[in-house]
Parts: C-alpha cells; structure tokens; sequence
C-alpha cells in the first residue's frame, strides 16, 4: 500500500492531467453503458429506465429484429461496407502518407495535406447535399455533363449496385485525410540513418519505401486497423442517413444496422427494440476484436492492442 500512495504521490502531475480525459471518458462512455439493461425492459417514459418492467421473454426485445426478415442483410451490409472502408481507407491513406513524405516541395507538401485533411471537419449534412447536387437525375452536374456530351443521364438515386462504390468513394474522401496524418507522423519518427543507409547502399525510391518505411510504420498500421476492426459491426448512420436518406430503392443494397434500426424506432417508438439491436451490435463488435486480437498475439504480442 505504501509503494502504491508512493508512487502515486510521485506521477501525481501526469495523473492530474489524465484526469479530464478519464472523467469525459467515464461519463460519455461507461455511464451509458448502464443503458443496456433497456434492451431486456419493456421501457415508458412514466416509470423511466429502472422503474419500467422486464420483458416476459429474456430475448422479446430482440424478436422484432430478427423476425423482421432484415436481421442478416443489414448485419452482412454492415460489414461488407466497414470491410470495404477499412481496407480502402488504410491503403489511400499510407500511400498518402508515403508519397508526401518523400516530395520535396514544403509548399506543394503542406497543400496536397491541407486538401486531403479538409474534407474530414465537413458535416456529413453538407456531404449529402454535394452528392445530391452532383448525381441527382434532373439536374445534377453528372447527368448535366452527359446530356452536353449527347449522352443518357443515369439514374443513380434508382441504381442500388452503383452505391456500393460511391458510399466507399465518399466515406473514403472524408476520412482518408485524418488516417494519413497518423501515418504521417509515423513516418517522420522513421530514423532518417536508416534511408540515409539504404541510399548509400544503391537502394531506389521503391525499394526505400517497401524494406525500410512500410517496416517501420507497420506496428501503427496495425493498431490503427485493430481500433477500425473493433468497430467493423457499427454502421456510420450519418454517412448512410445523410447519402440515402429515406429512398427505398436502394435499400437492399445499402441498409445497415443503425439505418433499419432508425427507421424502425421512429415508426414504432420501441425503445427496448433499439436498445437490442445496439446490445447486439456491440456484443458482435466485442467478439470480433476479441478474435482479431488473440490472432494478432499469437502472430507477434507486441503488435497486439491487450
């Protein structure tokens, strides 16, 4: 114990400035953990989360999402999409960052960065709006630059096949900016003796890149695509809400979990049917980084996140 108040005593500046973060992350992340207990409750408003009753059946809260026919398309969805996401993501993003670390131009290096990290502070909102105008069928820039080219305006808001690879082609165009300066960082703490060394040995720009940076920036590659893995069964309901909006064609091909459950909770105001497929999402999300993760220990422990 005395060790501990000893110890304690000596980190007490660093633990004062942790402080802040562990109290946002407390009170924004594990206080509403308590929450879950809504997915086994027949929840009102009257009574509140605690007072409202238990359901009958342990797993009647789950029933309307598995027996709504949707349970397995939207779950699939979810995770072909983040899939997509995570490898489209993480390959622009290093590749980014390599090229922009070896350019010499400070000029043209703190431009192309700029532009390529603007698109994330941009709202969803205003993302939706940009590709409505852009593909829209009537008068969208796309449609209008085929009909001056004498060619058949597409229908894109009716093509369900055609989202598949825009919603990656938008999301990736948002996010790739914050990933690429992670890698970036990554790449500059790369010990500059190491290329110096390469150099001299005969090695090429190409060859620079693939035996010395993509070695040294793998331990963060990795850490970055556990952290995205841990979240491959969450679906980013502002990207698909704020792109797809409430158009039932396309549906089929870009449904996801929280979208269905959306939808679902404005039609019925079934509290303890959002709260279940929320408990069923993170229990999916908590299995997969469990899995991933002991893969990655028993490949190399101490590229492993726990």
């Amino acid at each position: 114990m005395k060790e501990f108040l000893k110890e304690l005593k000596k980190s007490r500046t660093l633990l004062l400035m942790l402080a802040p973060a562990v109290v946002i992350i407390f009170i924004f992340a594990y206080l509403p953990m308590g929450g879950m207990v809504l997915a086994f409750k027949q929840y009102n408003y009257r009574d509140g989360i605690w007072g409202s009753p238990w359901v009958t059946g342990i797993f009647d809260n789950f029933r309307f999402f598995f027996m709504s026919g949707k349970a397995f398309a939207v779950t699939a969805n979810t995770f072909s999409y983040n899939l997509c996401f995570i490898a489209v993501n993480t390959f622009l993003a290093v590749l980014f960052a390599v090229i922009l670390s070896e350019a010499r131009g400070k000029k043209f290096k703190k431009v192309t960065q700029s532009s390529i990290f603007l698109p994330y502070f941009v709202s969803w909102v205003i993302v939706g709006t940009i590709a409505y105008n852009l593909l829209n069928y009537e008068n969208g820039v796309v449609n209008g630059v085929l009909k001056t080219l004498g060619m058949e305006p597409i229908n894109l808001y009716a093509d369900g096949p055609a989202w598949r690879g825009l919603i990656v082609l938008f999301n990736a165009w948002k996010s790739v900016g914050y990933s690429m300066v992670v890698y970036m960082a990554a790449v500059t703490g790369v010990d500059t003796q190491l290329h110096e060394s390469a150099q001299i040995d005969g090695a090429n720009i190409f060859q620079r890149i693939h035996y010395v940076t993509l070695p040294a920036i793998r331990p963060t590659i990795i850490t970055m695509v556990l952290l995205d893995v841990s979240k491959i069964f969450r679906g980013n309901l502002d990207l698909f809400y704020q792109l797809i909006g409430k158009n039932g064609a396309l549906y089929d091909s870009t449904d996801v979990i929280d979208t269905f459950v959306f939808r679902s909770l404005l039609e019925t105001s079934d509290i303890g049917m959002a709260a279940a497929a929320g408990f069923y999402q993170s229990i999916l999300c908590f299995v997969t980084i469990m899995v991933v993760n002991g893969m990655i220990r028993k490949i190399n422990s101490d590229y492993a996140l726990f």
